[in-house]
Formats: C-alpha cells, structure tokens, sequence
C-alpha cells in the first residue's frame, strides 16, 4: 500500500446528467476508439477537490468530509452545463474532454470549507502508486501534475468545474466544439471520496454520502 493516495472529493450528478456525459462519451469512443469508456469504474463526476492525503489517515479524511456536508447548505449547491470543451493532457493529437459546468457561488465556498478541513491530512509528490492502476498501466506526468497542483491552480474563481467524457481528437473536436450547445442544470445526487485513476477517472469509491 501506498504512503499516499490519490482522492477526488467529488459531486455524482442526477440520472439525467449521467445520460448526456455517456452520449458524449460514446461520440468520443467513435474518435478515439480505444479512449476509456464511462463505466463502473470510470465514473462520470464533478470534481471538488483532489489532493493527495496520507493513506493512513484515510478515516480522518473521511470524517472531515462529513462533518462539511452536515454544515452545508445542499439544496445551494448548484450547477449548469454550458458548452463542451477539451484540454491538452499530453497525448498527441488528442484533447481529453469535458461537459463545462458552471458553479453557484455556494459550491465555491463548500470547496474552501473541503480543503480547510482535509488540510490537516495532505500529502505532496505522489507516485504512480497513489492512483488506481491496470496491469502494466503507468500513470501520466499530467495526472500526477494535476493532481498536485489543484491548489491553488482549481481553487475559488480558478475552479473549472467539468464532467470529463473521453479523448478525441483535435480534427474531430474543432467540429465537435463548434456545434451550438444546449445548456441544462446538473442536479447533485450524491457527494462521495473516489481512488482516483489515469487522466483524472474516478475508479473505486471509498466512501459516499447520499443527498
């Protein structure tokens, strides 16, 4: 086991947000086949927050994330899906992609009231062994960047928040991206702590709070 894990506190989004993140993401598959498919464990989310925490201290984590939802506000927490957009993650000729999902102001609060309480658990310069790996699977430079780098880099009027839906690429996204998109609320459904995998994939929960 890994001196330090890889976590994403994230929101599960409605039944109706989960349907359009997998039409996009077959629309993705189409261009990049072998891409990853949303699945049990490649869950589509919003992510809050990802931080590396110390492995044995996983409870407290847990605990802190608790004890911020009972003090918040969840019917505040909300969010619409505003375009589709895409992000150089390091693989040629390819843009990992993603549902742009625009926060209240309240999910930025909730955000900051996340990182104060987990603070006291954090690590830093985490592996390959802090994520959810395949056999003979090596984790990107770009995930474990991000991964390290999300405070201060997605925090308060930085954040962006997003659903990632697959790779493609870039010939295929100018057209994908240039299509008129229809706006919709995302409802959270539940709030949960996921292992994070490759390219930011939420691959095994650890533990789930229901809305």
């Amino acid at each position: 086991m890994s001196d330090l894990t890889a976590i994403d506190i994230l929101v599960n989004p409605d039944e109706t947000t989960l349907e359009h993140a997998r039409k996009f993401n077959a629309r993705m598959r189409q261009s990049v086949p072998d891409g990853f498919a949303l699945d049990s464990t490649h869950q589509p989310h919003i992510t809050t927050l990802q931080r590396y925490v110390h492995t044995a201290e996983l409870d407290k984590v847990y605990d802190a994330v608790e004890r911020t939802i009972a003090d918040t506000d969840i019917a505040a927490l909300s969010y619409q899906a505003v375009a589709i957009r895409h992000a150089d993650w390091g693989v040629p000729g390819q843009g990992l992609t993603a549902l742009v999902i625009k926060p209240s102001p309240e999910v930025l609060d909730f955000q900051a009231r996340l990182l104060a309480a987990i603070t006291p658990f954090l690590g830093s310069g985490g592996t390959g062994t802090a994520f959810v790996r395949n056999d003979g699977e090596n984790i990107s430079q770009s995930t474990m960047d991000w991964v390290d780098g999300y405070v201060p880099n997605q925090i308060g009027d930085k954040y962006i928040a997003h659903i990632t839906v697959g790779f493609a690429t870039l010939d295929d996204l100018k057209g994908i991206e240039a299509e008129s998109f229809d706006a919709f609320p995302v409802h959270p459904a539940s709030i949960a702590v996921y292992h994070l995998g490759n390219s930011g994939t939420a691959r095994v929960e650890l533990k789930s709070w229901q809305l």
